[in-house]
């Protein structure tokens, strides 16, 4: 989905190739901030300025719900396993954390309500389902939380991550890297990655109850904006994107021959990079930057990535 103000454009990327499908009036009265398409890719969450979420059929683009509660901006949303449940996530600058849950159809409630963080709550994202209902948050207070729903009960860790402030989380999936392919033994301790402040991506796993900082990914030049642990699809490697207010995107795997964390960079944007999201199959990368283009990506046979289509508000472009 692109953001236009209070208007949404989605695309369809057949094989990687967007072309647009449609354009509809979300009625938000103020800036969109993220969109979430559902396990299935049947509902679409929406999040604004206006502090407000919104809950549209996607087929239909009719609105089903209408989430209020936030007491100003709300950055990011997410949606938890079906297994759990019909639960969405929810931050905002107003320094606050929901979990609503669809306890009838069209009527949401609130589920928990997190309050710890000092500043405003920047990023949310569920852990993998076979974690259990597990949600990190990242702030710009520089802490990391993580709630979970374990034994009937709501728990909760709070650690340091990022002094000057963290813009974002994304969980490891699952599985270690070719655990599918049988490379590698089942699953791994839950890990993160998160992007921060201090211009760093920072690579955590839970040990023993205590979340420990496995690595720091130096590369960037400014604010990290976002990052996101590409989906394991059997390849021995793990991948994850990360992006700057430097203007750079950079690809960071690690497996195959090295034990450190390879970092490849995209060519230079023209304006700052704000957002990074993988396919489901982990192998073409959306990239949205300052410019209101957003460009995909997919690796080639000698380890670069070429972009492979852009779009923006005068439609889509064909890079191949």
């Amino acid at each position: 989905a692109e953001y236009m103000g209070a208007t949404l454009g989605i695309f369809d990327c057949p094989a990687g190739m967007a072309s647009k499908a449609e354009a509809f009036e979300t009625h938000h009265q103020d800036m969109i901030h993220d969109t979430q398409p559902d396990y299935y890719g049947r509902r679409l969450a929406t999040c604004s300025s206006d502090r407000t979420i919104k809950i549209f059929d996607i087929t239909t683009k009719q609105l089903q719900a209408q989430l209020q509660g936030h007491e100003g901006p709300v950055w990011q949303v997410a949606w938890a396993h079906p297994k759990f449940g019909n639960i969405i996530a929810s931050c905002g600058y107003d320094r606050k954390v929901y979990l609503w849950k669809e306890v009838a159809e069209g009527q949401w409630q609130v589920l928990f309500e997190y309050l710890q963080h000092t500043s405003s709550v920047n990023s949310v994202a569920f852990a993998p389902h076979e974690h259990g209902l597990m949600l990190a948050c990242g702030a710009s207070d520089g802490r990391i939380s993580v709630i979970s729903y374990t034994n009937d009960a709501w728990q909760t860790d709070m650690f340091e991550a990022h002094p000057m402030g963290c813009n974002s989380v994304s969980w490891a999936p699952y599985l270690a890297p070719g655990a599918i392919i049988g490379t590698a033994e089942g699953p791994t301790a839950p890990q993160l990655v998160s992007g921060g402040c201090d211009n760093h991506v920072k690579i955590w796993q839970l040990q023993e109850s205590k979340w420990e900082l496995k690595n720091t990914l130096k590369r960037h030049t400014d604010w990290v904006r976002d990052v996101a642990w590409a989906p394991n699809i059997g390849l021995p490697v793990s991948t994850i994107a990360s992006c700057s207010q430097d203007r750079s995107c950079v690809i960071w795997t690690l497996g195959g021959e090295s034990n450190e964390w390879q970092p490849v960079e995209l060519p230079k944007f023209s304006a700052a990079v704000w957002r990074v999201s993988w396919s489901i199959t982990g192998n073409i990368l959306a990239v949205s930057s300052g410019d209101n283009r957003v460009t995909l990506w997919k690796e080639v046979s000698d380890g670069n990535w070429k972009a492979i289509s852009a779009v923006s508000e005068s439609g889509v472009t064909d890079s191949t």
